[in-house]
């Protein structure tokens, strides 16, 4: 069974029912059903009530939505009149080596999944949390499960902050904090950790595919984040700090974070030019020189 992120437990407890889903939310599972071919290109969209009654949202939800999709260049007549239309557009133009950049929640996903296409996958990543990593795994392992893919290796390598420093960011704007930031940027890092190892080392029973999964930690604060997939490609993107406030067990607390799954990705590509196959070639070399000495062995525990 594959295991969603937003279900994973937080420190042992079951989370509490899931809030209404934002725009954004019904944008990725909207992208995710076109990418994947269930939606068609020339197929016209569910009307917007249809997608609002869908998803339990309101329609202006629905609307922003189709509007994200719009701006991907993945849906055309938008209105709020007729249903949109998705649109005709060549494979990977959007997310190939030189392409623009692109939101993480857009690019990540269907670059994943191409990287599952080949006999041998090797993906290494280096980021503050694995949630964009844990999120892009779930097409790959449909198509997987539906019987269209099977790779016969798969190799995953991920380095994650450790648990034992204290963390440039999430950081309080006051400096008085008590750690519940830290604490709870553990909790996460540590449930989205458990989910990807559990849902591709499952594809062994289930498929037969030898996959090994190894975490590191890293004894910083990382301000980028690196995707490198089977050696061909690297997509980076920085982590942008911004100031904003939550509410934090019925407290409101004002921070400086990140929100990793927004960060423009920048794709390089082997053999789209000396720039970017420099720059892949020198990606693997920081990741591997960062893997083999300063990083630690990581364990999923509090």
């Amino acid at each position: 069974m594959v295991v969603e992120p937003e279900h994973a437990a937080v420190n042992g407890r079951n989370r509490s029912p899931r809030p209404p889903r934002s725009h954004r939310e019904v944008a990725d599972e909207l992208r995710s059903r076109i990418r994947s071919g269930q939606l068609r290109a020339g197929q016209r969209m569910p009307t917007q009530a249809k997608l609002a009654d869908e998803f339990g949202v309101e329609r202006g939800a629905v609307r922003q939505a189709l509007r994200i999709l719009q701006s991907e260049h993945l849906l055309v007549n938008v209105s709020k009149g007729s249903p949109a239309t998705v649109a005709d557009q060549p494979e990977g133009a959007l997310t190939g080596p030189g392409a623009a950049p692109l939101p993480t929640t857009v690019a990540l996903g269907p670059r994943i999944a191409a990287a599952f296409a080949a006999p041998r996958v090797a993906i290494d990543a280096l980021c503050l949390t694995s949630v964009s990593l844990t999120l892009a795994m779930g097409e790959p392992l449909r198509q997987i499960h539906a019987g269209r893919i099977k790779p016969a290796r798969v190799d995953v390598r991920v380095l994650l902050p450790s648990g034992d420093i204290d963390l440039a960011f999430p950081a309080p704007v006051d400096a008085g904090s008590d750690g519940r930031l830290q604490r709870g940027w553990l909790a996460n890092r540590n449930a989205q950790g458990q989910v990807l190892r559990h849902n591709l080392l499952a594809l062994r029973a289930t498929h037969g595919i030898d996959v090994n999964v190894t975490f590191r930690a890293l004894p910083f604060t990382p301000p980028v984040k690196l995707y490198l997939l089977n050696e061909a490609e690297a997509l980076f993107a920085y982590y942008t700090l911004t100031r904003r406030g939550e509410e934090i067990d019925h407290e409101y607390l004002e921070m400086y974070d990140v929100e990793g799954t927004q960060s423009m990705l920048f794709p390089f590509g082997q053999g789209a030019g000396l720039r970017d196959t420099t720059f892949v070639e020198q990606s693997h070399l920081w990741f591997n020189a960062l893997w083999e000495t300063i990083s630690s062995e990581l364990l999923f525990t509090n």
